[in-house]
């Protein structure tokens, strides 16, 4: 995560990110209900890197 330049990204980096299945991210994004909302890019979900740092706790953290 340290050093990433992109402002989103797929579902698979973020769970891995946050230590979740993929489908737990899934999940989230389609009963809204999680601690982060992803963008949708052409039906594809995009999930915020700023947001997965806040959620992380880390967010100054480059």
């Amino acid at each position: 995560m340290r050093g990433e330049k992109r402002t989103h990204v797929g579902t698979a980096c973020a769970a891995h990110w946050l230590g979740r299945k993929q489908q737990t991210l899934r999940s989230w994004a389609c009963l809204e209900d999680g601690p982060i909302r992803p963008i949708r890019i052409n039906g594809r979900l995009a999930w915020p890197v700023d947001a997965i740092r806040r959620l992380m706790g880390v967010e100054g953290i480059q």
